[in-house]
């Protein structure tokens, strides 16, 4: 008996401090999610990551003008795409501040596939970024690659004149969301 009792309280004590390794591996996960949350809430990313059909712009992420619509594909309206305006990079810093930037397929994400992450609280957020019905299909991997490599993300970080750009530096982004993802992506608990 006594000896049920010595090994029972070892492998109690094991498994707490197993636990114990768990909960700090998710807190660490979770603070790096809070990284991920601000550069995904931020106006470069979310003006484009939408509820409705129009994009926002600028920093205070107001209406686009001219009645500007995603389309199905996320590249704009039969007749009026967004490649109208939008070049491949950021025009001059002499065409003034509020001239269409660009960069590589300027789009929004497709209509079946908004990612609309405007005012979501930080456990909506982290669901729908893992939420493959939502997210284009796209695993830990291939979210990875996405904030890591796809140039019209990274134009966030070079936003052209007059905006301001992604407030984490890249290098520091990817590397808090390659830990939230190696950890699983675990989400904040909801607030209530």
């Amino acid at each position: 008996m006594k000896r049920h009792l010595v090994l029972g309280t070892v492998i109690l004590l094991g498994l707490g401090g197993y636990a114990s390794d768990l909960f700090a591996d998710d807190q660490e996960a979770l603070k790096a999610f809070g990284t991920v949350q601000k550069v995904f809430q931020s106006p470069r990313c979310q003006n484009c990551h939408i509820p409705g059909d129009s994009p926002l712009q600028f920093d205070a992420g107001i209406p686009h003008a001219m009645s500007v619509v995603r389309g199905m594909d996320g590249k704009g309206a039969a007749g009026l795409p967004c490649a109208t305006c939008h070049a491949e990079n950021n025009p001059p810093a002499s065409y003034g501040p509020h001239a269409p930037p660009g960069a590589p397929h300027w789009s929004l994400p497709p209509a079946a596939h908004k990612m609309a992450w405007i005012g979501l609280p930080p456990d909506k957020l982290c669901a729908m970024i893992k939420d493959r019905s939502s997210n284009g299909d796209r695993d830990f991997a291939a979210l990875i690659k996405h904030v890591s490599e796809d140039k019209l993300v990274l134009w966030g970080w070079n936003p052209g004149a007059g905006r301001a750009p992604v407030p984490v530096p890249h290098d520091i982004f990817v590397t808090q969301f390659k830990l939230w993802a190696e950890a699983g992506g675990p989400c904040p608990v909801a607030q209530m």
